[in-house]
């Protein structure tokens, strides 16, 4: 399981990366694999606001239907357009490609990023699920 460690993580499997007031959202290897073969995504819609913890959209496979949760508050700025055509890509590269939606976040971004999981946090909450 890949866990890259330039990233902050939910205990619902989304991942986030932040470059200055810009959060970038996506769900992770170990939920990639969990779900199976992803055959739609639900996103959110542009410009819609977002909460933290909540639900904001669906990801389903073969196996299942799960919540998209977002991991902090913010304005959804762009949502990953070539996950419509080819969803697998949740699979194939769930840190690059497979993102899912970007976030304004409010403020400058840095005190929107409580509660969120390390990597090492991460890695402990999934090590027995494997």
């Amino acid at each position: 399981m890949s866990v890259p460690a330039e990233l902050r993580y939910t205990a619902e499997h989304e991942w986030i990366s932040v470059e200055g007031s810009t959060a970038t959202v996506g769900i992770t290897d170990f939920a990639a694999k969990a779900l199976g073969d992803v055959v739609y995504v639900s996103l959110p819609a542009e410009g819609a606001a977002v909460t933290a913890e909540e639900p904001c959209g669906e990801v389903e496979s073969t196996k299942s239907v799960s919540d998209l949760f977002s991991p902090v508050d913010g304005e959804v700025l762009e949502t990953n357009g070539d996950l419509e055509d080819d969803p697998g890509l949740v699979n194939s590269d769930p840190y690059g490609a497979g993102w899912m939606f970007k976030v304004q976040l409010p403020g400058d971004g840095g005190d929107a990023l409580p509660g969120l999981l390390s990597p090492a946090e991460y890695e402990d909450l999934t090590k027995d699920s494997d």
